[in-house]
């Protein structure tokens, strides 16, 4: 445990940022580009700090955060970047909002969490091209359903004459929008193929049955390359796969929940990962069918099905080798 002097919260927007210095109680407000960084540097030697022990925490706001990160990154400072939602429940209850009180919060929270919080690492260049492609592809392929939907729409008319000139409009668009859609899936394969630790971390995730290249590139992008969580279960419990008990006393003895708070994106796929191994993994469906016919809920069943997929992910990663099914090779 390293012994932190104080901690600075930093309160990011587009074009600025506020900090504070929690124990001195000193305010600065920054622009958020390279100038307001080495000013941000200078005020922090100009308080008698030392740039190594301090401890920097702000929130995780995407691009809005990353030049800040790679510049303590660069300058040996330790930073952590905090979930929003994780700071605002643990914050409390709070009347009003201004970005000179939330910096203040997030210094507190950094300062009483110093022993166990967790540092950060910016993402590697490679994966942040990955994060932008993979936005710009979920942005396509919400604009195809749509169209798609659109389409639909129009065939409850029943009446070429009437929809037909729409139609064929909506069906070009989308045309051009699945070409775009297979020229970035065919870029992102590209940028894989070119960094070695990411080559080898597909490979690995997309031999395990039901992985493909969606779920394999979420997981790269949220685990960063599988170097910010050194367990499944810390993963699963982000994402919201882990069930836990709900019981208060002698009245109240419910069944275990998943708690509502996780990334629903993530969540989303393994729950089609879970779907299609149930339907191509004869070793998963015999678990699956196993369950049901104990009397497990559904849904809880494939609850499982995605932790499975999940723990098989971080083990062919942390073996190194690609998963084997054992059903193949059974005598």
């Amino acid at each position: 445990m390293k012994n932190y002097s104080d901690s600075i919260g930093i309160d990011v927007s587009k074009t600025y940022f506020d900090a504070i210095i929690f124990n001195l109680s000193i305010h600065r407000r920054f622009t958020n580009d390279a100038k307001g960084f080495n000013g941000f540097n200078k005020w922090i030697l100009k308080q008698g700090l030392r740039l190594n022990n301090v401890l920097v925490c702000f929130e995780h706001t995407g691009y809005y955060s990353l030049r800040l990160s790679v510049y303590l990154n660069e300058k040996g400072i330790d930073y952590s970047q905090i979930h929003a939602l994780h700071l605002k429940r643990s914050i409390g209850f709070r009347r009003g909002k201004s970005d000179k009180v939330d910096a203040k919060d997030i210094a507190r929270y950094a300062w009483l969490n110093r022993e166990v919080i967790i540092l950060s690492v910016p993402p590697t260049p490679n994966l942040i091209k990955l994060q932008q492609l993979k936005s710009v592809r979920d942005m396509f392929v919400r604009q195809s359903v749509a169209l798609q939907n659109q389409i639909k729409s129009f065939d409850v008319v029943g009446d070429h004459k009437v929809s037909g000139a729409a139609k064929k409009a909506l069906k070009a668009v989308l045309r051009n929008l699945e070409k775009q859609i297979s020229k970035v899936e065919q870029e992102i394969r590209d940028v894989i193929k070119s960094d070695d630790e990411l080559r080898r971390n597909y490979k690995l995730c997309t031999s395990i049955v039901g992985v493909g290249l969606v779920v394999a590139l979420e997981m790269m992008i949220h685990t960063q390359n599988f170097t910010c969580f050194d367990s499944w279960r810390k993963f699963a419990a982000y994402c919201g796969t882990v069930p836990y008990p709900y019981q208060s006393g002698t009245s109240i003895h419910g069944r275990h929940r998943i708690h509502p708070v996780c990334d629903r994106r993530m969540k989303s796929l393994l729950t089609m990962a879970a779907i299609s191994a149930i339907r191509a993994d004869p070793e998963i469906r015999m678990f699956y069918q196993r369950r049901l016919d104990e009397g497990k809920p559904k849904m809880s069943v494939i609850n499982m099905v995605r932790n499975k997929v999940l723990a098989r992910m971080f083990a062919t990663v942390n073996r190194g080798t690609p998963y084997v099914v054992l059903s193949k090779h059974a005598a």
